[in-house]
């Protein structure tokens, strides 16, 4: 009896001894339940909800919504090698023949949906009420609000989510544009209230006030588009972007040049812009962990010939047409300049320099070279020796990637205005203002056509000279698609290449579908969006 006591006793104890050692803290480890204590881990929160908005490659793909918004637009072709197979995803989405297994669609969804998950666990994972939590999660609801918005402009509305999913939750359907629209502004909104006016020099790149109020037009501008040229919702835009304008805290850089000059990022015309970086060890084992901007090498000049004193030889994507190049008026060279670079200009630039072939074009797609090539994102020489800290050399180049620019905000309050209940009269001095920096660097005043000399000697409306300038100024920047498509002049008229005219779905092709990936698991969404959502 007394040695059952005894035994009995240490069985206890040692029932007791496990069931405290099982409830110690996770010692040098962090889980969701003992995470969001601190300020600073908050803060580390909302930096991992900041990063996918700079990934130029994700899941193994290059997904750059500039490559998007002007391959698939008719600024640009795809590009690469000769054997016009060459990344063939984008090759797809060039051509109007993606079906629901390109291998670019999951990477886009699924890095929405990734930076819409982080800024929900910043959201609400969190019971601190301090200021700097506060502005954290309105620094968050801007991000989701982003995110957001991205997957709309790429396949239309999808599932809104505004709550941590569990397994039981995968079974979404898509929401309508409705509730995709009024989630977005009203994060927006929520974020304006707290936001900062101005950031400090450590805090340059996270978004302010105006980062806020300028996403919040631009979105309000693509909902009255889509809803019926729905004025008060004109009206709406022009409100927020007028607000970004009287901050005083943007103005247009003197030379349009010095936007995209080697080292040149934040400068006073960025309102919100993808940050890069040359100081991690960018490299292809890890795609999403890639800090530099992918594109700089994928979208250089393929066939350059090394000896060219500002350029290095890249790999030929997003190759501007020949309709971009002539689009640009007789007076707008400067800004023509600034975007594309023709095949005969490099020639030029290489004459006497040693090169047996200035350009070897047997280098480039046959079907997509028109004879330009972009330069907004160009393949520096100074970019050589940058991966300071290891890393593949061409993976480490950093240029930053303008999302939203002062330019832009000031053609779209134009927009808004003329569209809206605005003043015309008004509209077209932001659009002077634009015009005026296009000319060339120093007070043009009195030596450039104003809104209203262009109007009547080209005998454009105040929309189609709107329509222009947008196609301008941000030639080679990845709104030119998103435009087209919101404005509903994504057609197939638009094309006069026949493959792309001719495979042009007008019921669909505004859109890419959801991969069969995501619609295999979530088997109640769609493909492609019924045009019931948009009502």
């Amino acid at each position: 009896m007394k040695v059952s006591k005894v035994i009995l006793l240490a069985l206890l104890l040692s029932s007791a001894c496990k069931e405290e050692l099982l409830e110690v803290e996770p010692v040098n480890q962090y889980l969701s339940e003992n995470f969001y204590q601190t300020e600073e881990q908050v803060y580390a929160a909302l930096i991992a909800a900041y990063d996918p908005v700079g990934w130029s490659m994700a899941f193994g793909q290059w997904i750059s919504p500039v490559m998007f918004g002007e391959i698939r637009s008719d600024n640009a072709n795809a590009g690469g090698d000769p054997s016009d197979n060459d990344q063939p995803g984008w090759q797809e989405l060039d051509d109007f023949r993606e079906t629901n297994t390109n291998t670019i669609l999951q990477p886009i969804y699924r890095k929405n949906y990734i930076g819409i998950f982080r800024s929900n666990l910043v959201i609400l994972q969190s019971e601190l009420e301090t200021p700097a939590v506060q502005r954290y999660k309105a620094e968050a609801k801007f991000l989701r609000a982003y995110f957001q918005f991205d997957l709309f402009r790429h396949f239309g509305p999808t599932p809104v989510v505004r709550q941590l999913l569990t397994p039981d939750d995968i079974n979404l359907e898509r929401s309508t544009m409705e509730e995709v629209f009024t989630a977005i502004t009203e994060d927006l909104e929520d974020a304006i209230e707290i936001l900062p006016t101005t950031l400090s020099a450590d805090e340059v790149g996270r978004a302010s006030r105006g980062s806020a109020q300028a996403l919040l037009g631009k979105v309000y501008l693509y909902w009255a588009d889509m809803d019926g040229d729905d004025p008060a919702k004109f009206d709406l835009a022009a409100q927020y972007l007028n607000d970004v304008v009287n901050s005083g805290q943007y103005a247009l850089l003197d030379d349009f040049t010095e936007l995209f000059a080697f080292g040149q990022k934040n400068t006073i015309e960025s309102v919100f812009e993808a940050q890069h970086s040359n100081l991690w060890s960018s490299d292809w084992g890890w795609f999403e962990g890639i800090e530099g901007n992918g594109i700089v090498q994928l979208c250089g000049i393929r066939g350059l010939c090394d000896s060219h004193t500002e350029y290095a030889p890249g790999w030929g994507f997003l190759m501007p047409t020949q309709e971009l190049n002539d689009h640009f008026m007789s007076d707008d060279e400067y800004r023509r300049d600034a975007a594309i670079v023709s095949a005969d200009e490099l020639e030029a630039d290489l004459a006497g320099l040693g090169c047996s072939t200035a350009l070897d074009v047997t280098q480039l797609n046959p079907n997509d070279y028109e004879g330009y090539f972009q330069q907004k994102y160009a393949n520096y020489l100074a970019y050589n020796g940058n991966n300071v800290n290891g890393g593949d050399p061409n993976l480490t180049k950093d240029p930053n990637t303008h999302l939203i620019r002062y330019a832009d905000v000031l053609l779209m309050l134009a927009e808004a205005l003329h569209r809206g209940s605005g003043s015309d009269a008004t509209a077209m001095t932001y659009i002077n203002l634009v015009r005026e920096r296009a000319a060339g660097p120093g007070d043009n005043t009195g030596s450039f056509r104003t809104a209203q000399q262009v109007m009547s000697q080209e005998g454009m409306t105040l929309q189609e000279l709107i329509w222009y300038e947008r196609r301008a100024e941000l030639a080679g920047e990845g709104d030119r698609w998103y435009d087209l498509v919101r404005s509903g002049r994504a057609t197939s008229d638009l094309f006069t290449d026949p493959l792309r005219s001719g495979n042009f779905n007008n019921e669909q092709s505004s859109w890419i579908p959801i991969s069969l990936d995501e619609t295999s698991v979530a088997t109640k969404l769609t493909t492609y969006p019924e045009s019931s959502l948009f009502q």
